[in-house]
């Protein structure tokens, strides 16, 4: 959900870009990153994506999953990233609200009623009055200081 976090605001929150030839060999790749950190593979033709990164296994975005990334040697972008905790707690917020909302907000309906006579509204598309709530709507004041215009 983290990527997802940082894509809607434009904003990985890069520290510093390293541009090479890179190998992952048994799902894991050795990167001068520290314990814990996030890291984002670009140019890579199976692992592009957000991870965070640990001497011993690679997790996913969220640090919740181990994941062991496919084994290939690709020319591509390695981004040391600094997610601050505070982008971190929200993008876990965001998660519990998908996970709680999530089908309610893709569904084409915003009300149904069955007392008497089935009903139901269609909805317009959108957010507000009779369009659907996506997280990226409900959530947008929150993450607005974090936006940014531009990669």
């Amino acid at each position: 959900m983290l990527q997802q976090v940082c894509e809607n605001i434009c904003n990985y929150f890069i520290k510093e870009s390293i541009d090479g030839t890179f190998t992952i060999a048994d799902g894991v790749i050795t990167l001068p990153l520290l314990n814990g950190q996030r890291f984002l593979i670009s140019g890579s033709a199976l692992n592009d994506g957000m991870y965070t990164y640990h001497t011993e296994e690679i997790t996913d975005d969220d640090d919740s999953v181990a994941v062991g990334l496919h084994d290939e040697t690709f020319a591509g972008t390695i981004c040391a990233l600094a997610v601050p905790p505070a982008v971190i707690a929200l993008s876990a917020e965001v998660k519990t609200w998908v996970e709680k909302n999530g089908e309610a907000a893709t569904s084409p309906y915003t009300s149904e009623n069955v007392i008497g006579v089935y009903s139901y509204t269609k909805a317009s598309g959108g957010s507000g009055a009779g369009g659907s709530v996506t997280w990226a709507d409900a959530f947008k004041d929150r993450l607005k200081r974090w936006r940014k215009v531009a990669f």
